[in-house]
């Protein structure tokens, strides 16, 4: 097939990649803009930019793509194709490249649709304790992920994955569910399915905020939050008005009596804090603001901890 490419983080690349072996011709590549990244804000071609210089395909990287100016200039292109193919790619397409390919346009979804609608599907998934979750190859209209389904396959979630180790494994499958799908498309094998909407659920973008610690959510429930939610927004609390990252944690079988975000033990190596439903959350490495991170003895070193501190949340800390 004749098909456009649309996509920018690494998750997008292995469907890239299948695309090229299976000998389909990729008229064009479109990616999000160069952006600052790291602490130095160094200019950065996004990852699917770099495969695609790299194998000869013509990169397009618009500011906008809902204005007049960018419809006659894109719209030609997509005319030309069989389909356009979405992975990752970060930005709601207008109405007139949905419709302009002879196929449309087709996603490439990380997670089992209905569930997870959104720009972070994997990081909720994980954040609210699944234990599986997987790739829906659909067929993209106006709505926010609402388009008929393709095909589907799953993944079991590991109980300490993070978002970091899920999203590659859950990139091979969907690379491998795209071009499957493609094939019995052309075959006319494939019957597409809508989506039971009483069965949604959203996985919105990411906010600073979400990574901010609800001391009284059980220590499983942080523990999720901190597994979905590195490296972006993180899972932090407040000690002494500093920002402290949670970098290693884990669940504690003990119940405590102590209030929610107490320490109620501090170890040579470790330290554990009072979560809600009576349960602890053991923290065995942290980052303090401005600062790499440590294992929990260099911090204990030197910070006033002991059993009794309580942490603080962020009002608290900023007034």
């Amino acid at each position: 097939m004749k098909l456009i490419f649309m996509g920018t983080p690494d998750f997008a690349v292995p469907s890239l990649k299948k695309l090229i072996e299976a000998g389909h011709e990729i008229l064009a590549v479109f990616t999000q803009p160069d952006r600052p990244v790291g602490r130095k804000q160094i200019v950065t071609p996004p990852p699917v930019k770099i495969f695609a210089a790299q194998n000869g395909i013509a990169v397009y990287q618009p500011l906008k793509i809902k204005t007049a100016d960018a419809r006659a200039e894109i719209e030609p292109l997509f005319k030309q194709a069989d389909a356009g193919i979405v992975a990752a790619y970060g930005r709601i397409l207008p109405d007139y490249i949905l419709a302009a390919p002879r196929l449309g346009c087709i996603n490439v979804h990380s997670s089992l649709l209905p569930k997870y609608r959104g720009a972070a599907p994997i990081n909720w998934a994980i954040a609210r304790g699944e234990r599986e979750t997987g790739v829906t190859i659909m067929q993209m209209d106006a709505g926010l992920d609402t388009g008929a389904m393709l095909l589907q396959g799953s993944l079991a979630i590991g109980e300490r994955e993070t978002t970091a180790e899920l999203t590659p494994r859950l990139a091979t499958l969907g690379a491998q569910l795209l071009v499957e799908t493609l094939e019995k498309l052309e075959r006319g094998e494939i019957t597409p399915m809508p989506q039971n909407d009483a069965d949604a659920s959203l996985a919105p973008i990411l906010k600073r905020e979400d990574g901010q610690v609800d001391w009284t959510m059980t220590a499983e429930e942080i523990f999720n939050r901190q597994r979905g939610f590195t490296p972006f927004p993180g899972c932090y609390t407040f000690l002494d008005g500093q920002r402290i990252e949670l970098v290693g944690v884990a669940v504690e079988p003990a119940a405590t009596d102590f209030a929610p975000g107490t320490v109620c033990e501090a170890a040579r190596d470790f330290f554990v804090v009072a979560c809600g439903g009576n349960t602890r959350l053991k923290v065995s490495d942290v980052q303090p603001a401005g600062k790499r991170s440590m294992p929990a003895r260099d911090f204990l070193n030197g910070a006033k901890l002991s059993v009794g501190t309580g942490f603080e949340s962020e009002k608290a800390a900023q007034s």
